[in-house]
């Protein structure tokens, strides 16, 4: 837990991440060695997973604030629709068969890297952000968000670069974005590990407090190092860093789909 908290922690602030993509797999295993409830481990994985990721975002966003690298104006307006894609993606988790999403996520995930190896770093020349857009990929980003018990950066930063918006200002705006997901999943999954009556050892609904009291203060520090770090290097190889990030994480998700 602790060398994974080291290495969540600082990818969280460097790339703007809750961290969800290396805590979620870390915590299945744990829970599955523990013998956990077969049938609930996934949603313990990924309700820890996100209460872990709101004081890490915290520290993460607060970081890039100091940097002037988060638009508020996005996060106001694009972030609630983001929280009703949470919602939804909270409410039809426990009933949703997730391989196909996994496909689709992989292969979105490709095509959001090349788009970043494509987009070079320049002037930001805001495109609009309209409306409709807003709808469709906050839900969108919301609601796998929740199914993965992520922060969503993976899928917001590729969406701010394509907008105009630099990788700093991208990556500090998707954290901020990212806290608003796993505060509306941490409580999600409260609620509903509650509602079930899970009763899952040390845990308060479908959160892990064990795990929360060791990852948590590791991360936060480790977030805010990884946040400094990523204004102190290159925006073309912050760029291409992320993109690389991307890619692993894509053929992480189909190496998943191909084994479920």
């Amino acid at each position: 837990m602790i060398s994974t908290a080291l290495v969540a922690g600082f990818l969280a602030g460097f790339f703007g991440i809750g961290g969800g993509i290396i805590t979620v797999p870390m915590f299945y295993y744990i829970f599955q060695a523990l013998n956990i409830e077969s049938s609930f481990i996934m949603h313990l994985a990924i309700g820890t997973s996100f209460s872990i990721i709101v004081p890490t975002a915290v520290m993460s966003v607060f970081t890039h604030y100091k940097h002037g690298a988060v638009d508020f104006s996005i996060v106001r307006s694009y972030g609630f629709f983001v929280v009703i894609g949470v919602a939804i993606g909270t409410v039809i988790s426990a009933n949703l068969h997730t391989k196909l999403l996994v496909l689709f996520f992989s292969i979105a995930l490709y095509f959001f890297a090349l788009n970043i190896f494509f987009i070079k770093e320049k002037k930001e020349i805001k495109k609009k952000f309209t409306l409709f857009s807003k709808i469709i990929l906050g839900l969108l980003s919301g609601f796998v968000s929740s199914l993965m018990g992520i922060g969503g950066a993976i899928m917001n930063v590729p969406v701010l670069k394509h907008l105009g918006f630099s990788i700093n200002n991208a990556i500090g705006t998707a954290a901020a974005i990212g806290f608003l997901i796993a505060l509306s999943g941490a409580l999600g999954f409260f609620i509903s590990g509650t509602y079930l009556n899970a009763n899952l050892p040390l845990s308060i609904g479908f959160i892990n407090i064990p795990a929360f009291l060791i990852i948590v203060p590791i991360t936060t520090f480790m977030a805010k190092i990884g946040a400094n770090m990523m204004h102190k290097i290159d925006k073309n190889i912050v760029n291409r860093l992320f993109g690389f990030f991307l890619l692993i994480v894509a053929t992480k998700f189909l190496y998943n789909y191909f084994n479920f």
